[in-house]
């Protein structure tokens, strides 16, 4: 069960063109495509004459064509030619979707149209500031549910087995994190004081010796979730944001959208390939974990599960999850 009253990321913009480009979000099929003015349009991937998907069509002008029997549909969702028949129905529409384009991504509003609040989308303001780079890897579709993800990224400590090679360590461990809980929002905080920096940020900063280190994670429901890091001594410093975006495709997959800014090596290329080609493999040795979970899961629905005390972050965002969809089900 997913929340629909919320902006899900739908895809970079570089990804949305004239071309119709076919997503499914949770569980519903959807097609993008670019009006000739460059504003996006995201309607209902299903024609409703005879169920083509709307982006086997084409686009003419600011609206899109079916490829079956040339049903032709404006960026509202409502058909404006049926060919070889005058009226046309008033019935003969699909749905559209509300978009914005922010932060270098399309954002969907998923619920009803009349909802839809451009405020409500995250406030990542360093993506579009001079004074930070934002490095902007694929999207990546895995084979997990979309809340292991934010469990994994709300999970830092996991860092010191899972990413041992590069921003991982055992000093992890050895400091206590704390957790603060709002109406809508979940902030883990941990310091690592006076000790080695991992391997991948002592590349990036440089760093001689010891450091003291942060890692403080913000997770705004659905599934949004900042984390900031970074490492300083006496003479230097360093911080780093990993901004976490995924978007349930089903229940069991999603669309992983994630980037990471920083306020160092700005027009430094080799910075720009730690960040682009580092962080991402980073990020990529996740993954096996994530979908291993999910089998697991799906093998074994009813294995009994313990939670231990790093879990606190992961389940007070599911629980603060899990009563937004309450309330807007009513169940």
């Amino acid at each position: 069960m997913f929340l629909r009253n919320s902006w899900y990321v739908a895809a970079w913009d570089r990804e949305v063109s004239r071309s119709p480009l076919a997503r499914t979000l949770l569980g519903e099929p959807v097609v993008l495509y670019r009006k000739e003015t460059g504003g996006v349009v995201a309607l209902e991937d299903r024609c409703c004459h005879r169920q083509l998907p709307l982006s086997m069509g084409k686009v003419e002008g600011d609206e899109l064509r079916c490829g079956y029997h040339g049903l032709r549909f404006d960026s509202s969702g409502r058909c404006t030619e049926i060919p070889g028949q005058a009226s046309i129905p008033p019935q003969a529409r699909v749905r559209g979707y509300p978009v914005v384009e922010k932060h270098r991504w399309v954002w969907i509003w998923m619920g009803p149209p009349e909802n839809a609040d451009p405020s409500l989308i995250p406030d990542w303001w360093w993506t579009a500031h001079p004074e930070w780079a934002f490095t902007r890897p694929d999207r990546v579709r895995l084979e997990c549910n979309y809340q292991l993800i934010a469990d994994n990224v709300l999970d830092v400590t996991h860092l010191a087995y899972v990413h041992a090679s590069s921003i991982g360590a055992p000093s992890i461990t050895e400091f206590p994190a704390t957790v603060e809980r709002a109406e809508r929002l979940v902030r883990l905080t941990r310091w690592i004081r006076d000790r080695p920096p991992p391997p991948l940020y002592r590349k990036a900063g440089g760093f001689p010796g010891n450091v003291d280190r942060w890692q403080i994670v913000e997770h705004v429901p659905p599934c949004f979730t900042v984390n900031f890091a970074g490492c300083k001594d006496g003479q230097r410093k360093i911080e780093l944001m990993a901004l976490s975006a995924p978007t349930p495709e089903t229940e069991r997959s999603t669309h992983y959208f994630f980037g990471f800014v920083r306020n160092f090596g700005l027009g430094d290329p080799d910075t720009e390939r730690i960040c682009a080609l580092d962080m991402v493999r980073v990020f990529n040795e996740d993954f096996p974990v994530l979908e291993a979970q999910q089998r697991a899961f799906e093998l074994s629905p009813g294995a009994p599960r313990i939670d231990i005390a790093v879990d606190a972050a992961p389940l007070a965002a599911r629980r603060m999850l899990q009563g937004l969809i309450a309330r807007e089900t009513g169940l």
